[in-house]
């Protein structure tokens, strides 16, 4: 029941995603909450710690990202990975299966593409040490911060909007 759901939940996302690259820059005018925003300072909190899912999540980020640059809209990104979702960036792939160890590299390569582009990434170091995880295998895109949670305070308090993904 809960892995049909999880499918039914992945694909709509999917089906989003693809409906979501098909539209050009004239989709901001359809926005009117976008109406009037010059940038957009905004903050995600990762904690989705399924790889499908958390591939499907990165690559409408990304999009959205994209999207919100061609509507001038000047965006300024900051992911932040806690909980389980730390896995999903570190080298140790144990305890992931071959399907998943798919996703970690389709994740691990839409966020080399997405620093490219100027977003920036955090890794919960607290989470990191918890899960037993050594700093060193986390993905070389990743600022080492000791509290996820401070960090998304400190973005909080400077103005960005904070978008969970869990």
């Amino acid at each position: 029941m809960q892995k049909n759901r999880r499918k039914i939940i992945v694909m709509s996302l999917v089906a989003f995603f693809l409906g979501l690259s098909s539209f050009s820059v004239a989709w901001a005018e359809e926005y009117d909450a976008m109406k009037g925003v010059n940038h957009t300072d905004v903050i995600f909190d990762m904690r989705d710690g399924i790889p499908k899912m958390a591939a499907v999540h990165m690559q409408l980020l990304h999009e959205t990202y994209k999207n919100l640059t061609a509507m001038k809209k000047n965006p300024v990104f900051v992911v932040v990975f806690m909980a389980s979702a730390v896995k999903l960036v570190s080298s140790d792939q144990s305890g992931f299966n071959a399907e998943e160890q798919k996703y970690l590299k389709e994740i691990a390569s839409t966020i080399s593409m997405m620093s490219k582009d100027g977003i920036d990434f955090e890794v919960c170091l607290a989470a990191v040490n918890y899960l037993g995880l050594d700093p060193a295998s986390i993905q070389s895109e990743m600022k080492h911060v000791p509290n996820g949670w401070i960090s998304e305070i400190g973005y909080q308090a400077r103005g960005y909007t904070l978008v969970p993904i869990y």
